[in-house]
């Protein structure tokens, strides 16, 4: 019997921590990647995930996200876009809700590139840095090479369309006439 206590008692410990919670899987869809950065999208809001250069420990991966709101990714791309023709003298620097990134332009060997610098949690002791990129990785990243860049305002978008679904037809008499194809007479 007191085997049998035991024996249950083991099995009612074990079941009691060994539980495994499944949770919702969150679908994140990759506008573009290079290297080592990225951009993905999820709902209305984007993140760039990059590698961090400024630790020592090279599998250091940090990212900033930011909401489309006013087509803030389309205006992103081009500041960067711009920073390419024309470098600013002095670093761009952008206010997100918990981060401020700021926009480095640099040439190397001849050829202008960007780098993203992340100060975390806006404290400008914890700095984050990315590779360098030049104008062909940028428009790999912002999905401009694929295609994915027409997702930037799919939500906005849809909205659009249902509005115009709603709406009634412009010509009331069209609507309710015959097709007829040019070749043919419409009937009397």
């Amino acid at each position: 019997m007191k085997k049998i206590v035991l024996l249950f008692t083991c099995l009612f410990g074990i079941s009691a921590f060994a539980q495994i919670k499944v949770l919702k899987n969150e679908t994140l869809v990759e506008i573009g990647k290079d290297n080592s950065v990225g951009l993905y999208k999820k709902d209305d809001r984007f993140t760039v995930n990059y590698q961090d250069l400024n630790t020592a420990n090279l599998n250091t991966f940090r990212s900033f996200s930011f909401q489309n709101l006013n087509k803030d990714v389309s205006g992103l791309y081009e500041l960067i876009a711009n920073g390419f023709i024309d470098t600013p003298e002095s670093n761009i620097v952008l206010e997100l809700p918990s981060d401020i990134i700021e926009l480095h332009f640099e040439k190397n060997y001849g050829t202008p590139t960007v780098q993203f610098i992340q100060y975390i949690n806006k404290n400008r002791k914890y700095v984050g840095k990315s590779q360098f990129l030049n104008k062909k990785q940028i428009d790999k990243i912002f999905g401009k090479t694929n295609g994915k860049a027409a997702l930037y305002d799919k939500p906005a978008t849809m909205n659009n369309i249902n509005h115009m679904n709603n709406q009634q037809p412009v010509n009331q008499a069209s609507s309710t006439a015959p097709i007829s194809n040019g070749n043919r007479k419409p009937r009397k």
